[in-house]
């Protein structure tokens, strides 16, 4: 038996999300969300968790603050460039898009009976925009922003009601666009609701105290269920595959010591594989069993979620990957990153935020993500946050992202070898947005820059950078090798 390893032609694309690209809080009667109500903080360290941690107090004070500035209200003012965006996009050549719909965009407080048709109306010029551009859709469903409602009247995502309304929501994407996306992803990075709970499910911490890890798991379980339902009515409805998406750390053992090795095996098991192994697998693995007892969490699960859960898998599996995380047994010298604080790796450089750079550990993620479950795979965030220049001139070098975006290209061509399937990558902030992990603007993605600042001084106007004709010849190039039109 001969064997034979090779690349083959993947979808190259770029992603935004509404709360952080689409700004018009105010417009075309959509609600006020919970990323409408983080502000902007000048930050004190590489760490963004106190951007995070939002309380009753602090969201009842953004309402009627009037001094603070907050920045996804404006995020890149998406919702006034659209079509110059867009054809930003298609000049830029990429396969797919990956976008997400405001939730209170399209259900102001999130509980009606009946969407806001200028949400509709909205939505409408989007998807045919993209579509005249050629482009796939890949949608996000809900990217971290909850009508803010449903958090004050409901509890957010500890309330079981909050699955009755999200299927609604779901039914009108799936009625109104569901012949046109191609890719559905029903929340992104989940596995965010134990990291960043108001961020991923809508729970307000109480003043001076930590989260309640009860509700966070049941909120997270909640979240589950309600995937499980998109995924079993999209199927009934539309033709396009559904997702898991979780956030990946790729972890390292600090040393060969044995309780290195095995706080990685537990690390690793909570803060990744636990999400994507219910959605996935379609049950709750044995190993949280004891991490729950040992924490005295309790949260309801009914036979019919779990019939849920197992009749409705993903499709395929998506993941974020930004940067490797090291563990430790004992107690060593820490640096930020994506959603989680980690031990520094003395191997590795690092962004300004603390995020260790590392194009190998994309590989590993790659390999370890298809060896566990064996489906398709798309690389749904990666890219490097920079404080970028505009010149005089109008011109952004950006040399370091070009690397950054050749060395993990390299190791997804290597990792296609290894026999990894993969459908494809998505860059992060393709266009300029807000990050969401530290409400700045300062800290692009994008190959496309947004004149805007922290405080959200600026024209707003877009300027391609260097990145943007070197990832536009890197697309072009990929469709001659493979014979692609």
């Amino acid at each position: 038996m001969k064997f034979h390893c090779e690349e083959k032609p993947i979808l190259w694309g770029g992603a935004t999300a509404s709360s952080q690209y689409e700004g018009g809080w105010d417009k075309g009667g959509k609600g006020m969300d919970t990323q409408d109500c983080r502000p902007y903080l000048v930050r004190t360290s590489n760490a963004t968790t106190e951007t995070r941690l939002l309380t009753k107090k602090s969201v009842n004070e953004s309402k009627k603050d009037k001094l603070k500035f907050y920045p996804f209200r404006s995020g890149s003012d998406g919702y006034n460039h659209l079509k110059e965006d867009i054809q930003l996009l298609k000049e830029l050549g990429i396969d797919i898009y990956r976008l997400s719909i405001s939730w209170a965009r399209l259900y102001p407080n999130g509980d009606e009976e009946e969407p806001n048709i200028d949400g509709i109306r909205y939505y409408d010029e989007v998807f045919s925009e993209i579509k005249k551009s050629g482009m796939k859709i890949f949608l996000t469903m809900t990217h971290y922003a909850l009508p803010l409602y449903l958090v004050e009247h409901y509890g957010g995502w500890t309330n079981r009601k909050l699955i009755e309304f999200y299927i609604r929501f779901a039914k009108t994407i799936f009625e109104k666009w569901g012949d046109i996306i191609d890719y559905y992803l029903p929340f992104n990075e989940i596995n965010a609701g134990y990291f960043s709970p108001y961020n991923g499910v809508g729970l307000l911490r109480e003043e001076n105290k930590p989260y309640n890890q009860s509700l966070v798991f049941q909120s997270l379980h909640h979240q589950f269920v309600a995937s499980a339902k998109v995924i079993e009515l999209g199927h009934k409805l539309v033709k396009g595959k559904f997702g898991c998406m979780v956030a990946c750390f790729c972890y390292y053992p600090y040393s060969c010591n044995p309780l290195d090795n095995m706080k990685l095996v537990t690390d690793e098991n909570t803060n990744t594989w636990f999400c994507a192994d219910v959605l996935t697998r379609g049950y709750y693995p044995n190993y949280m069993t004891r991490f729950f007892e040992e924490r005295n969490i309790e949260f309801e699960v009914t036979e019919e979620d779990e019939r849920v859960l197992r009749e409705n898998t993903a499709d395929f599996v998506s993941f974020s990957y930004y940067q490797s995380s090291v563990t430790s047994c004992e107690e060593k010298e820490k640096t930020a990153g994506n959603l989680v604080v980690t031990t520094k790796n003395p191997y590795l450089k690092a962004t300004e935020w603390g995020w260790q750079i590392d194009p190998v550990g994309l590989r590993v993620t790659l390999n370890k993500v298809y060896d566990r479950y064996q489906k398709p795979i798309f690389i749904s965030e990666n890219g490097l946050g920079s404080r970028d220049v505009l010149e005089e001139d109008k011109t952004i070098h950006d040399s370091y992202r070009i690397q950054y975006l050749k060395e993990h290209f390299e190791q997804i061509k290597e990792a296609q070898l290894d026999g990894v399937d993969i459908l494809g990558y998505i860059m992060w902030g393709v266009i300029d947005i807000v990050s969401a992990g530290s409400c700045e603007m300062e800290k692009r993605y994008g190959v496309v820059y947004v004149d805007a600042d922290n405080e959200g001084k600026g024209t707003y106007q877009r300027y391609k950078k260097d990145s943007f004709e070197w990832y536009k010849n890197f697309i072009k190039s990929e469709k001659e090798r493979f014979h692609v039109k």
